[in-house]
């Protein structure tokens, strides 16, 4: 039985094998991780950068109690940690060297992670990125539905409009990420099933799309409506419509995530019924 404490490896299928039932039995806190190791096992480090992957789980008396996953230059990621657990991940991957851009999870486990960072390291934590993880609780589709419908993406014309919809989005965002044809199977975008909402004459107004799922749960990502469509309750009715298809083609629960700052976006996905689940922040380190 190997000892206790943080278990480091590249190799996702040996990670899986220890942390995977963990990480089944509690998806959405353990969402980011559950969705990166899929990803990697469907297709590898090569899309996102090449390089190994960190993956880490932390064992007591046989028991998994946390996890951590980072694909090289990315955020390390991190499932609910205690404080003394957070500084004893710190401490380990401080030991090694380990180069770390920053760090995303739960409020209170990454400032508890990037306090002790700082002490180990130096670097200067710098909140970027603030979230609301939703779970869906009873799916609350809009009413009155705004005039149009519901359709998936469906030939390449609208694989066309997908990536410019997309593209959109990650300049909203702040992504670092080139969307365009040529790109496209490279970036985390590729792997989703995406809904259209179009207006009566046909023309797409919004998109939204999920995950494909894991352990029961899907993840809606991304939502987008361009800016000479938005106001008219386009993307709640996509947003409605590419739920109650994951949940219809067998996902037993669905999350999504929001910006903190934003209360419009918050005060449309509450309407829907994802209620907030858990605070989320990322800290970048100078």
């Amino acid at each position: 039985m190997r000892a206790d404490g943080w278990h480091l490896t590249e190799d996702v299928d040996e990670f899986l094998a220890g942390a995977g039932e963990f990480l089944r039995a509690r998806p959405v806190p353990h969402l980011m991780a559950l969705t990166w190791t899929a990803r990697l096992q469907a297709r590898g480090t090569g899309p996102y950068g090449g390089g190994a992957p960190l993956l880490g789980r932390l064992t007591r008396a046989g028991s998994v109690l946390g996890v951590c996953h980072q694909l090289p230059g990315r955020s390390l990621g991190l499932t609910p940690l205690t404080a003394e657990q957070a500084d004893s991940l710190a401490a380990r991957l401080a030991a090694l060297g380990h180069p770390l851009p920053a760090v995303g999870g739960d409020r209170d486990t990454t400032a508890a992670f990037a306090a002790a960072w700082q002490r180990r390291t130096g670097a200067t934590p710098t909140p970027a990125v603030r979230l609301r993880l939703r779970r869906l609780g009873t799916l609350t589709p809009p009413e009155p539905a705004p005039a149009g419908r519901a359709r998936p993406v469906a030939d390449e014309e609208d694989r066309a409009r997908l990536i410019a919809f997309i593209r959109g989005f990650a300049e909203d965002v702040g992504e670092d990420v080139t969307v365009d044809a040529a790109t496209w199977p490279t970036t985390r975008f590729a792997d989703k099933h995406y809904t259209f909402w179009e207006a009566p004459d046909g023309t797409p107004v919004s998109v939204a799309g999920v995950n494909p799922p894991v352990a029961g749960l899907a993840q809606v990502d991304p939502v987008y409506t361009p800016p000479a469509h938005r106001g008219h309750g386009y993307a709640a009715a996509a947003t409605a419509a590419v739920t109650r298809a994951a949940l219809a083609a067998g996902a037993t629960e669905a999350a999504l995530f929001t910006d903190a700052a934003n209360p419009t976006s918050n005060a449309l996905y509450e309407r829907l019924g994802y209620a907030v689940h858990a605070d989320w922040t990322t800290y970048r380190f100078a």
